[in-house]
């Protein structure tokens, strides 16, 4: 049997191996903000589906605490970024920062920190908010608002942070931390439409505001994350990674049991009801990565030109008719989950109904000219934006 001898040399290898591991592994504080932004992911879900299943029964839900949570962790992981940064002269995060009001930090840190201080500050002004008017259906309450706009600060501080980082470092780790921006842009992507949920649903798959809404935001990200990331299937990984998210919360939610708590209750809801089947932005996310490839060079203007029209054609040309099979009783099971209907959604309601609203006879000229529109000029600000992010070093 054949035995391997330690020596000097075999001593200095092993040490310089685990020097390579520990200079490519990430940060813990990369770490405890993406562990942040999942928490409000999650929690962020978990919440909009027990109000429409269960309402609003107590502030302290589990969904409440999981969302709350990532204010205390992006908040705490921020302010021991400044500090540090701050009074640690000769460190790295020193020289990797901005200055504001006094002390330093990664400018992602100080997003996250201010996000972290909006969403706390949101807790009692939305449990406020409830005692004195009761329960609200509506995502975008003035309490909301204030808590969507401090998580979506904390998922951009994370971004700037992660893109810190990685544009600053080389080999390995900077491979890693670019698997880390990838997800973190797509949370950032789930954020963006979330905010616009009710006006997107399914009955509203034919009108002409869908499509601008969609047109103006989705390209904005998608373009942003492609032109940051070196990767040729930067905004086909991200749109599928939030395709897969978004499937997965909508296949589990409903294996547990629930029931309304309030009333008044037009539907019979016995377990939790998921969000909608998420957009088809995929097949134009793959339709965006191949032609950039063609175009590559041009002036950012005609990457928009060209761009901006091919992602709303081709999210069009899927969309437009899968809105139709979605009205269908042939969706109406687990897999797509349109038999999935919250307790106060009134029976003689468009949604309730499948029937479209305010539908155009077909895809119009006007229609189109404005999501085409807001597409060009959404994938313009996505190509400034992924520039501006290739240039962050701290």
């Amino acid at each position: 049997m054949a035995h391997s001898v330690y020596t000097p040399d075999t001593a200095a290898a092993a040490a310089g191996s685990r020097t390579d591991a520990a200079s490519a592994a990430i940060p813990w504080y990369i770490w405890c903000l993406v562990v942040a932004t999942c928490s409000a992911v999650t929690g962020g879900v978990w919440d909009i589906s027990w109000h429409k299943s269960i309402g609003r029964d107590s502030f302290w839900t589990p969904a409440h605490l999981l969302i709350y949570l990532c204010g205390v962790l992006a908040g705490g992981a921020s302010a021991w970024l400044i500090l540090r940064a701050t009074f640690v002269k000769n460190g790295e995060l020193h020289g990797a920062s901005v200055r504001v009001w006094g002390f330093r930090g990664p400018l992602g840190a100080f997003l996250c920190a201010w996000g972290g201080v909006a969403m706390l500050v949101s807790a009692p002004f939305d449990d406020w908010w409830h005692n004195a008017y009761g329960l609200d259906v509506k995502i975008l309450s003035p309490p909301h608002m204030v808590l969507i706009l401090g998580i979506v600060i904390i998922r951009l501080g994370t971004l700037l942070i992660v893109l810190g980082a990685m544009n600053r470092a080389a080999g390995e780790l900077r491979r890693r931390l670019h698997r880390v921006f990838l997800f973190t842009a797509t949370l950032v992507l789930g954020s963006v439409l979330g905010t616009f949920m009710e006006m997107t649903t399914r009955n509203y798959m034919h009108g002409s505001r869908f499509y601008t809404i969609v047109g103006f935001t989705v390209p904005l990200c998608l373009m942003a994350v492609a032109r940051a990331s070196w990767h040729r299937w930067a905004a086909t990984i991200v749109a599928s990674v939030f395709t897969v998210l978004a499937l997965a919360f909508m296949w589990i939610l409903p294996l547990f049991p629930a029931e309304p708590k309030l009333g008044p209750v037009y539907q019979e809801v016995t377990h939790f009801v998921p969000l909608d089947f998420p957009l088809l932005v995929l097949p134009a996310a793959i339709a965006v990565d191949l032609a950039r490839r063609r175009i590559a060079g041009t002036h950012p203007w005609r990457h928009a030109l060209v761009l901006g029209p091919v992602f709303i054609a081709v999210f069009a040309a899927v969309q437009w008719p899968f809105a139709n099979f979605l009205m269908s009783p042939a969706s109406r099971n687990w897999i797509f989950g349109t038999h999935y209907l919250p307790f106060f959604a009134p029976p003689e309601s468009d949604y309730a109904r499948y029937v479209f609203t305010d539908a155009l006879p077909g895809f119009s000229l006007a229609a189109a000219a404005m999501a085409t529109g807001a597409a060009v000029v959404s994938t313009r600000l996505g190509i400034g934006w992924g520039e501006w992010m290739r240039r962050i070093r701290r």
